[in-house]
């Protein structure tokens, strides 16, 4: 019986040996302290047992129910984007030593786990123009989280501030990891075209730890991160910056701008939707900022033969030191993740990477006038954006509704604005990546038209 079913956890005479070992002869004797009032009674709702092929084609059949990218044109953005994937990644990703590696702390062992990471770093601190990055952060909304946070212990201050054009996930989880600090954030207006307000942020500026900006922004509009600069830094305050990295092939590395802190997410360098995560955040600072980093850096050294290695250093955690010196209580990072980030900036290089961002700008323009030339939609925001934009719907138009009839159509929708701002209820944040072709921009059009 045991050999027909060697991969069961238990098998009854498994069950039996262990009631003989701590005395009882049945599982009713076990939980006979349990009063039989409180007690489940009756089976459980749960489907009766599959076969393997039984169970196969029932998993098949709800993933079909899935709309993938495969099989619908995805115009859905809002942090998780529909990009090419170069077949190497998960060529590379797929290997035992990367996908099993945990936190290479023996790095006799660990050289190749270990030199991806720093790989990763040097990747990370080429687009954003910062002296150091760490290796990694979970995602770029935590990422931003623990910027606020550096930014608190480093000025010694207490109040952070965040534009509302900063993703709003992000802004909610800044709010929790705030909270726990006993930080208070105040956020920052809005100008008619979808951009921060730096008359407001020039307001609220005097006596603030941070100023964070997002750009391009949740609304898809680049910020004026030259512009922010001098008024965060005439105020004291640190200067962090949420950026796309897939933007910094084109735009000026913020960096260069002045930016203290720049942070993000890594999906659209290689990284899968899959479902919305999961992800992998950078964290990157000037070199004023290295020892106040969460998580940990991998740097290269030479071992005792002058050959090159790499080691784990600067680990300010929790897990490494005491709690009081800690910079964060970050655990695991994301290096599978961040692998995903490598092979995918070095695959596609230099050029790659700026040729994937004008396609994105190109594709996202041609779209955003397709659309706002049929009459019935229109552009609420006239600033520069890179491959999203909000077009606004005729008034009273559903959104989820209209939604749910693109995806009859074959088309994953947008993003409906208003689940987060009343304000922009009719809204709807679209996403052209390199992905879409002509026709199905244009296929997309004209089903949003016919249906509004």
């Amino acid at each position: 019986m045991t050999y027909r079913h060697r991969y069961l956890p238990i098998t009854e005479q498994d069950q039996q040996d262990m009631l003989e070992t701590i005395g009882i002869s049945s599982m009713e004797e076990m939980f006979q302290d349990i009063p039989q009032q409180v007690r489940f009674q009756g089976e459980l709702n749960v489907s009766k047992a599959l076969d393997e092929q039984g169970l196969l084609r029932y998993m098949r059949g709800l993933a079909s129910r899935n709309a993938d990218f495969d099989r619908y044109a995805s115009f859905l953005g809002a942090g998780i984007y529909d990009h090419h994937l170069p077949v190497v990644i998960n060529h590379v990703i797929s290997r035992s030593e990367f996908y099993t590696a945990y936190t290479p702390y023996q790095p006799e062992i660990s050289q190749g786990e270990l030199q991806a990471i720093f790989e990763f770093q040097s990747y990370i601190c080429e687009l954003t123009g910062m002296a150091v990055a760490n290796a990694s952060m979970y995602d770029g909304a935590t990422a931003l989280a623990e910027a606020g946070a550096l930014a608190s212990g480093a000025t010694k201050r207490s109040r952070l501030l965040v534009s509302r054009a900063v993703h709003p996930e992000a802004r909610a989880i800044l709010r929790t990891t705030a909270r726990g600090l006993n930080l208070e954030v105040v956020e920052i207006g809005l100008t008619p075209e979808g951009v921060t307000d730096f008359a407001d942020l020039a307001s609220k500026a005097e006596g603030a730890a941070a100023v964070i900006l997002q750009s391009p922004n949740f609304f898809g509009c680049l910020e004026d991160i030259r512009a922010a600069e001098p008024i965060a830094h005439g105020a004291g305050a640190l200067l962090v910056v949420s950026a796309n990295p897939l933007t910094l092939g084109l735009l000026e590395a913020p960096g260069k701008l002045g930016a203290d802190i720049v942070v993000g997410d890594c999906q659209p360098l290689g990284i899968p939707a899959a479902l919305g995560g999961p992800t992998c955040g950078y964290f990157a600072v000037a070199e004023s900022w290295m020892r106040r980093m969460p998580g940990r850096i991998v740097g290269q050294t030479v071992d005792r033969a002058g050959k090159r290695g790499f080691v784990l250093t600067l680990q300010a955690r929790e897990q490494h030191i005491r709690r009081e010196k800690a910079t964060s209580n970050i655990c695991s990072n994301q290096a599978l993740l961040a692998l995903c980030a490598s092979v995918y900036l070095s695959t596609m290089g230099k050029q790659g990477i700026q040729d994937v961002g004008k396609l994105n700008v190109q594709k996202a323009h041609y779209a955003a006038n397709r659309l706002a030339a049929g009459g019935k939609l229109s552009l609420p925001f006239t600033g520069s954006f890179f491959n999203e934009f909000a077009v606004k719907l005729p008034d009273g138009t559903d959104v989820q509704e209209l939604n749910r009839k693109l995806l009859q159509r074959g088309f994953i929708g947008g993003y409906d604005l208003g689940r987060d701002d009343p304000e922009l209820a009719g809204h709807m944040l679209i996403a052209v990546t390199e992905q879409r072709t002509r026709e199905e921009i244009d296929s997309f059009a004209a089903a949003l038209e016919e249906l509004v």
